[in-house]
């Protein structure tokens, strides 16, 4: 008996030329805040869950440091990276010295910048990656973005002048994609 398959519908096609975010890309590691509806919090990096003990850098004893803090964020998952003094570039923080910067800055903004009214202040112990263009999504504003980064250095750490790169956050879409400084046609990982 021949059955008639799943339908699988062909999933609607994001037009290009929409809103998108660019950030600065900061070299450190990935990390997350997960708070439950009920309360419950949870630290992790990219690919799994990390408690103090079994940790990532020092990012779950840090976010258990600052839970009460780290709270406020309310439910949901929140991504950013966990970067500074012994990860990756370091960018010259000084010896000890570790960031978490929030990556949605269509929802975060440090406290003390101005913010529109979709905005919230982010907690006091986080940071957010460095804004550099909200609008239209244009190669050319994005290749102006990296040549700002080569030429004026680091938005997050300002004087580091080694900084990676870009992110861009196609809003339609819901994608986003990276630009780095340096090997950027290289696949990650490739040591040719």
């Amino acid at each position: 008996m021949n059955e008639t398959p799943a339908f699988m519908e062909f999933p609607k096609i994001a037009r290009l030329s929409r809103e998108c975010v660019i950030t600065e890309k900061i070299d450190g590691t990935n990390a997350q805040i997960y708070i439950t509806e009920d309360g419950q919090f949870f630290t992790g990096s990219r690919t799994r869950w990390i408690k103090v003990g079994d940790d990532n850098a020092g990012f779950a004893f840090w976010a258990n440091q600052h839970k009460d803090e780290l709270m406020t964020l309310g439910p949901g998952q929140h991504f950013g990276e966990w970067w500074g003094s012994g990860i990756q570039r370091g960018y010259n923080l000084p010896k000890g010295e570790k960031r978490f910067s929030l990556f949605n800055t269509i929802r975060w903004v440090m406290p003390g910048q101005p913010k529109t009214e979709k905005q919230e202040y982010a907690p006091a112990c986080c940071h957010v990656v460095p804004e550099l263009y909200r609008g239209l999504f244009d190669t050319d504003v994005c290749l102006a973005q990296v040549e700002h980064l080569k030429l004026g250095g680091s938005k997050a750490s300002p004087g580091f002048m080694n900084p990676e790169g870009i992110v861009v956050f196609h809003i339609a879409a819901q994608t986003a994609f990276k630009k780095t400084i340096e090997k950027d046609q290289q696949p990650k990982g490739f040591n040719g």
